[in-house]
């Protein structure tokens, strides 16, 4: 397999809109929170997170939600060099390692969600790609995530498992990076998540393979040790295990753990 070239990340901050009270596995927690919450997590959860976030904040009024999304390896060095922030949700177990291993984490690491890989193309497959073998064919135009992100690390998984030696043109920060090229119609086939492939709706097809089930990625979330504040983030992380939040990240295409 040829050598995969590492990139930057870029991280998008989304802030959630406050107001209105709320009810829920949040609102258990009682309204008794405030400040600004600020939650770093995996770009492939960006949608589903906007929204737990909305939620919070309407169950929690005097709180403010800052998201923080991208590649989770960027995010975990972010972490480790002690950037203020009160929850990660990593797009897999050996990234968060990273953080628990330098003892910035509270607690044990809970997996609330599971996700797997798609071959995303542009509406209308104008490459006629049909499965996990044509992303080796060298007259298609081909995006990957970095090798050293989640998606990357997946994608290894699968092309060894398939036997398959892709022939990628752009190496890209994260999955929804490599899914924009997919969007722009700048490449003919990308590798990114199925939940990614949902989100993007009409704009993409997405196209199943079997050794996706080699490289399922599970998703940890945690509590940091010094998150500034400590008492809104165990009530975020509560919230994102609860029904109510398993039943978002279900509706996005994520598996239960």
């Amino acid at each position: 397999m040829r050598r995969w070239a590492g990139v930057c990340a870029v991280v998008v901050v989304v802030a959630g809109c406050g107001g209105g009270s709320g009810t829920g596995a949040a609102g258990a927690e009682g309204d008794d929170l405030g400040g600004t919450l600020t939650v770093l997590a995996a770009s492939s959860l960006t949608e589903s997170f906007t929204t737990l976030g909305k939620r919070f904040e309407r169950a929690h009024p005097g709180t403010r939600v800052q998201l923080s999304f991208a590649a989770s390896s960027e995010l975990a060095s972010q972490v480790t060099a002690g950037a203020p922030a009160d929850v990660f949700a990593s797009a897999s177990p050996e990234t968060m390692r990273q953080v628990v291993d330098a003892g910035a984490v509270e607690g044990r690491p809970a997996v609330f969600a599971r996700n797997r890989l798609e071959v995303a193309v542009p509406a209308g497959n104008p490459g006629d790609v049909t499965g996990l073998a044509d992303l080796a064919r060298p007259e298609l135009r081909v995006a990957l995530c970095a090798p050293e992100v989640p998606c990357g690390a997946a994608a290894e998984k699968v092309f060894a498992a398939a036997d398959v030696e892709p022939a990628p043109d752009t190496f890209e920060a994260d999955v929804k990076a490599a899914l924009t090229k997919v969007t722009l119609g700048e490449v003919d086939a990308a590798l990114v998540y199925r939940t990614d492939v949902r989100a993007a709706g009409s704009d993409v097809e997405g196209i199943e393979f079997a050794e996706a089930a080699e490289a399922v990625n599970d998703y940890p979330v945690a509590v940091l040790r010094d998150a500034p504040n400590r008492a809104a983030a165990r009530a975020f992380v509560a919230m994102v295990r609860s029904e109510e939040g398993l039943a978002v990240l279900s509706r996005a295409g994520f598996e239960r753990p």
